[in-house]
C-alpha cells in the first residue's frame, strides 16, 4: 500500500509539473504574439491617424516627462559617486589612462540602460497592466469590442509605445549627462581635455559595442512595455488571481531583464 501512494504522489507531482510546463510555454508565447503584433502595428501608418494621434501623445508624454527630471537627477548622484570611485582607485593604481574606459563601460553601458528599465516598469508599466486588467475586469473591454472598436489599438498600443519610449528618452539623456559628469570630474571645466576624451570614448563605443549597447536597451524597453500588458489582457480576468498575475508578471520581467543583461555582457566581453 505505500509503493502504490508512492507512486501515486509522484504521478501527482509529474502532473502537477508538467501543468506548469505547459502554462509557461503558453504564457511566454502569448507575450512573444504581443510583442510581434504590436511591433507590426507600431510600422502600420492606421496607428498613425489624426484620431488616434492624440491618446498615444498623451501616453507618450505622461509616461516620459513626469520621470525625466527625478530619475536624471537620481542617475547624476549616483553616477557622481561611481565615477569618483572609479578615478581614485585608477589613479591609486597608476591606471589613469584607464579610468575613462571603466567609467563609460560600467556607467553608460550597463548600469543606466538597466536603471532606466527597471524605473519605468516600477513607476509605468506595472501600473498600465494593472489599470488594463481593471479595465478587462469592469468589462469595458467587451463593450469596446460591442461597439466595434479596437482595443489593441485604442488601450495597448499607445501604452506599449510610451513605456519604450520612456526607457529610450531616460537611459538617452542620463548617458549623455554621465559622460558630460565624467569629463568634468576627471578634467574640470578645462576644453583642452575634450579631444582625447572623446578619443577615448569613442573607442569604446565602437560599431560592435555600440550596435549591442542599442538592441540591449531596444529589448529592455521592449520587455517592460510587453510583459505587464499580456499579464492584464492573458491572465484569466479573475479578482482572486490579480496578486498572483501580478507577482508572475513581475518576476518574469526581472528575469527576463537579467537574462539579456548576461547576453549583452557576453556580446561585449567575449
Amino acid at each position: 500500500m505505500m509503493i502504490m501512494k508512492d507512486l501515486i504522489d509522484v504521478q501527482r507531482a509529474l502532473a502537477d509539473w508538467g501543468r506548469s510546463g505547459v502554462r509557461w510555454l503558453i504564457n511566454w508565447w502569448q507575450i512573444i504574439h504581443l510583442g510581434a503584433v504590436i511591433l507590426v502595428l507600431a510600422v502600420s501608418p492606421s496607428s498613425y491617424r489624426r484620431d488616434r494621434w492624440p491618446a498615444l501623445a498623451r501616453h507618450l508624454y505622461l509616461a516620459t516627462a513626469p520621470l525625466l527630471l527625478g530619475f536624471t537627477l537620481l542617475s547624476a548622484l549616483l553616477g557622481l559617486v561611481l565615477i569618483r570611485i572609479v578615478v581614485v582607485t585608477a589613479m591609486s593604481y597608476g591606471l589613469s589612462q584607464y579610468a575613462v574606459e571603466m567609467v563609460v563601460r560600467v556607467l553608460v553601458l550597463e548600469l543606466i540602460p538597466l536603471g532606466a528599465a527597471l524605473f519605468v516598469a516600477l513607476r509605468i508599466t506595472l501600473p498600465q497592466g494593472a489599470e488594463l486588467r481593471r479595465l478587462r475586469l469592469s468589462g469595458e473591454f467587451d463593450n469596446m469590442a460591442a461597439q466595434g472598436r479596437d482595443v489593441l489599438h485604442e488601450m495597448v498600443l499607445p501604452r506599449a509605445l510610451a513605456g519604450m519610449f520612456s526607457v529610450f528618452m531616460l537611459a538617452v539623456l542620463s548617458c549623455v549627462v554621465s559622460v558630460v559628469l565624467a569629463y568634468i570630474n576627471i578634467y574640470g571645466f578645462n576644453p583642452w581635455g575634450l579631444p582625447t576624451y572623446t578619443r577615448m570614448v569613442g573607442q569604446v563605443f565602437n560599431p560592435v559595442v555600440t550596435l549591442i549597447f542599442v538592441f540591449k536597451t531596444f529589448f529592455f524597453a521592449l520587455t517592460v512595455a510587453l510583459i505587464p500588458l499580456a499579464s492584464s489582457l492573458y491572465e484569466a480576468p479573475t479578482p482572486s488571481r490579480v496578486a498572483t498575475a501580478e507577482l508572475q508578471a513581475l518576476v518574469r520581467m526581472f528575469l527576463s531583464l537579467l537574462m539579456i543583461q548576461l547576453v549583452s555582457l557576453m556580446g561585449n566581453y567575449y
